[in-house]
């Protein structure tokens, strides 16, 4: 039986890394828009189980402080309830859009979940 921490944590095998793989899922991953987040999906061919996110905030955001802050919510959203809506082996982006920084935490779960929420239900559909 996995523990809770195992579970629920979240490694540097969980984030993605590459520039490529980013742009992988900008080019042919699902798109969908949220007032203050733009959300990429798809499976990387490499990742059968692992879901994994990557989250991108530029300087229009905020500054150094407010960017980190930003991607440990993100983060954080994902590891508690985000990753167990999507598929397994789906790959998530989060781009930051202005305005994120100044969001409540409780602010950016409930858009994120709502995005993630049209994520699952497009890639329901597609392989069906």
């Amino acid at each position: 039986m996995p523990s809770a921490r195992t579970s629920l944590g979240f490694s540097a095998a969980d984030r993605l890394h590459r520039s490529a793989e980013f742009l992988a899922l900008q080019r042919k991953g699902i798109r969908i828009q949220c007032p203050h987040f733009v959300l990429y999906a798809g499976p990387l061919p490499h990742d059968i189980e692992r879901s994994r996110l990557g989250v991108t905030v530029s300087r229009r955001i905020g500054n150094a402080v407010v960017r980190n802050r930003l991607k440990r919510r993100v983060r954080e959203c994902f590891r508690l309830a985000l990753r167990q809506s999507i598929p397994a082996g789906t790959s998530l982006v989060v781009i930051a859009r202005s305005g994120a920084g100044e969001l409540a935490s409780s602010m950016i779960f409930s858009e994120l979940a709502a995005g993630v929420g049209k994520i699952a239900i497009r890639l329901g559909a597609e392989r069906t």
